[in-house]
């Protein structure tokens, strides 16, 4: 194919795609407007399947399955860094000397570790009742581990996070999020359906199925986190190429 006609070809699907959005752009609501169907359905339906926070309803419910997609994003992300970073044939690794740390960076670093490992896992667990939920308290407890890092040293980071096993969990996460939706299908409904109990309104146990999506994404999303930072990681500290490079 040559240059002029991959040109057009990007010139009449760029201008498709501009009359789609303009179109959708001028169907859309007068700015200020009190008209807000979408909204308005979907807080009635966070509030009928006893869910607080509505914006977990919509992640985790109401469009469970696009929540899928995002989720399966990141682990083909992760896959793909784990395959281009991996150690190759002309690589070795060679273990980093400690660097010195000074005391306030340490001392700060290390109290501050539990308090922010265990804010991570509250905005996991009350995801379906105040603002945060699996995504915003997986990113914060993954990066909770690298506090290590900066206060210790590259060895004690090492001792606390196998890759291995946050491979695993990502997996595994990942799994029990379709698991969860096929459970709605052999209970005779649809695939991510709320079939659970909705429980009692505002406390932990409530929202149906919504804490166990949202508690699995907390899971993938923390697991995927570490594991691309170790590859990273590894590149620039430990592994070196045959030259000593």
């Amino acid at each position: 194919m040559s240059r002029r006609v991959r040109l057009w070809l990007l010139a009449v699907g760029g201008a498709g795609l501009a009359t789609l959005f303009v179109a959708a752009a001028l169907d859309l609501p007068a700015f200020g407007g009190d008209r807000h169907p979408y909204g308005d359905r979907a807080v009635h339906a966070s509030l009928a399947r006893h869910t607080a926070n509505v914006i977990a309803s919509v992640n985790f419910d109401q469009r469970a399955f696009d929540t899928l997609g995002e989720m399966t994003i990141l682990f083909a992300a992760v896959i793909g860094c784990v395959i281009l970073l991996r150690q190759t044939r002309d690589e070795h690794r060679d273990r980093p000397a400690p660097e010195k740390v000074s005391r306030p960076v340490r001392r700060h670093a290390l109290l501050v570790l539990p308090v922010v490992l265990l804010t991570g896992l509250y905005v996991i667990a009350h995801g379906q009742l105040s603002p945060g939920g699996g995504f915003q308290g997986g990113v914060v407890a993954a990066t909770s581990l690298h506090l290590l890092y900066l206060g210790a040293d590259y060895r004690a980071l090492e001792r606390v996070r196998p890759v291995g096993l946050y491979e695993t969990g990502d997996a595994i996460a990942t799994s029990a999020y379709v698991v969860t939706g096929l459970a709605g299908l052999i209970g005779g409904t649809a695939f991510l359906a709320n079939t659970l109990p909705y429980g009692t309104f505002n406390t932990l146990s409530s929202g149906g199925t919504v804490p166990l999506l949202n508690g699995a994404v907390g899971m993938e999303v923390a697991c995927a986190v570490v594991v691309l930072l170790a590859r990273f990681l590894d590149q620039a500290v430990e592994i070196e190429e045959g030259n000593g490079k």
